[in-house]
């Protein structure tokens, strides 16, 4: 097909259309920096809080002392309260899950793309430093936090049928990846239970893939 390699490219364009590239990533106004900056200021002072006193004796008139900032602020940007400050809203888990599914590798298969993505988050991820493996464990170790950790990861069970039934060429709403989704959603909080949670994980791929060979 050396041919078809071959083939004369269009003439260029003239004028101002010509000189057009890849539009350039825009940069964030001051006033989403702003919002950014206070929503990392409130995360560092509840998780520092945390750590010194424990999840249930901090309240959230202190971390937002400690971030020298409202509570009326703290809630407009943190809604959920102390459990969302760590954990936010659910909303990058289920953007992440659908991409890690669409831009999956050529061959990949669904559940490998889903396996490899949980292997480099939390508490499954062997490239963490000292400081995020701290904070991975706390969450873990904390009853709410790992309850509220669940709630979003159920959350993503919409979105993540949908992908896969889209994927896969199937109905969206088909009964056998809306039980595989559930499945795969409850991983994160079965398996960090476990002496050695990565293992786990593999091995609960590996049942999925024997009941779900062709996803």
């Amino acid at each position: 097909m050396a041919e078809t390699a071959a083939k004369k490219q269009p003439a260029a364009q003239k004028g101002p259309a010509a000189q057009k590239g890849p539009a350039a990533p825009k940069e964030p106004g001051r006033r989403e920096r702003k919002k950014a900056a206070t929503r990392k200021a409130l995360s560092d002072a509840a998780l520092e809080l945390f750590l010194e006193r424990g999840f249930d004796k901090v309240t959230v008139a202190q971390i937002a002392e400690r971030a020298d900032t409202a509570v009326t602020t703290l809630f407009a940007h943190f809604p959920g309260g102390k459990e969302a400050l760590i954990l936010g809203d659910g909303s990058e888990r289920a953007a992440s899950l659908t991409a890690a599914v669409r831009e999956r590798g050529a061959g990949e298969s669904v559940l490998d793309a889903l396996e490899g993505f949980f292997a480099g988050r939390g508490i499954f991820s062997e490239d963490q430093d000292h400081a995020y493996r701290k904070q991975v464990e706390f969450v873990t170790s904390t009853p709410k936090l790992r309850a509220y950790a669940r709630q979003l990861w159920v959350s993503c069970e919409e979105p993540l049928a949908k992908v896969m039934a889209e994927e896969a060429g199937r109905p969206e709403g088909d009964l056998s990846l809306r039980v595989l989704a559930r499945f795969v959603l409850e991983i994160p909080d079965l398996a960090s239970l476990e002496p050695h949670p990565r293992r786990a994980l593999e091995a609960v791929f590996e049942h999925l893939r024997r009941g779900w060979p062709d996803v």
